[in-house]
């Protein structure tokens, strides 16, 4: 049957990334150039892209908006006219990503780890890995921060993600070999991931959502059910623990099961049914607009959900281990004011 675990509530040696660690320009990095008959009478934009063609238009344009170049000590517009004999200072800015793979120690909670794996209760508002908009701050930076070696593998470890604002388990590889494992165990769906969700109204007892999802074309931060060449299978369990109704309107607590993990898939899947999660900013057809008449979750703003429960086979000991975790005090406090509970009577609805 296996373990089981109950807890409580990149350098680049590149000009384009010259820079100090608080975003400066060293002496020694910055460039200068006179201006000759060459590039006399050109645009500084033009002049800049022949002068340092290692660094992208874009990139050298954000320099130049940014102050960071400057013609005869003057900070200037792309579009200035150059002149012979002007001189033009550049000091070189790290690229928006510089940020991105370096170590950054947080607080990591962390449920269990050995030399194999590293399983971690991820917060609200932490993001996984970065992008755009996140290039510091996220989960990445403080695994690496955690455990250094991580930086060798395939984004630190990180084999699967949270939404930034869903709370719960996560998994992470320290080595290749686990990396590997736990990949094709993903692939096989033989991890399983169990989520708490509340969400309005009253959804069947059980059921599965089998519907594909692809991203909304109005709405690039959407995702949808949808028929198109491009949707991607996604398949969603759940079990309805309870119903409750407050101040006239009907909520319910679901255990969700992923088969697959699409990117906000059980978001997608309950508002699809017409139940969606309490609190989601994004996926909210038939929420009240700011749900003020419903004092228990009037000032919950994220979506209702919590990775609850994370099962899968040890890397190295091929042992099934299962973990789970009670949900964030935030998510457990509305839960507990809508009337649901005690909580631990539902760790094993799908025993």
């Amino acid at each position: 049957m296996g373990r089981q675990y109950i807890v409580g509530a990149m350098s680049i040696p590149d000009l384009a990334d010259a820079g100090n660690d608080d975003g400066s320009s060293s002496p020694e990095d910055r460039l200068s150039f006179d201006i000759d008959d060459r590039h006399a009478g050109e645009r500084l934009d033009k002049a800049l892209a022949q002068l340092i063609p290692k660094v992208s238009r874009s990139r050298l344009q954000q320099w130049v908006d940014a102050g960071a170049v400057k013609v005869n000590g003057e900070a200037v517009k792309p579009r200035h006219t150059l002149s012979y004999g002007d001189v033009i200072a550049v000091d070189p800015q790290p690229a928006v990503d510089a940020a991105a793979y370096q170590p950054q120690p947080m607080p990591l909670d962390i449920t269990f780890e050995d030399a194999a794996i590293l399983v971690l209760n991820k917060p609200a508002g932490l993001v996984v890995h970065p992008a755009a908009g996140h290039w510091s701050g996220t989960l990445l930076n403080g695994l690496l921060a955690h455990h250094p070696p991580l930086i060798e593998l395939p984004r630190a470890g990180i084999v699967h993600r949270l939404d930034a604002d869903t709370s719960g388990l996560m998994v992470v590889a320290k080595t290749l070999a686990a990396h590997t494992s736990l990949v094709r165990q993903l692939q096989s769906r033989t991890v399983t991931r169990e989520y708490w969700a509340v969400v309005l109204g009253t959804p069947p007892l059980r059921g599965l959502v089998d519907a594909a999802i692809a991203r909304d074309p109005r709405n690039p931060m959407r995702f949808k059910v949808s028929n198109a060449e491009s949707a991607k299978t996604a398949l969603t369990h759940f079990v309805r623990i309870d119903t409750r109704v407050t101040e006239g309107a009907s909520v319910s607590w679901l255990a969700c099961r992923l088969e697959t993990g699409r990117t906000h898939q059980i978001r997608v899947h309950l508002e699809h049914l017409g139940h969606p999660l309490i609190g989601d900013p994004v996926y909210r057809r038939g929420l009240p607009p700011r749900a003020e008449h419903i004092d228990a979750w009037r000032a919950f703003n994220r979506q209702a959900l919590h990775a609850c429960r994370l099962s899968l086979d040890h890397p190295t000991t091929r042992e099934r281990l299962t973990w789970f975790h009670a949900p964030a005090p935030d998510l457990a406090q509305v839960m507990t004011a809508l009337g649901f509970g005690p909580l631990d009577t539902a760790r094993d609805v799908y025993a």
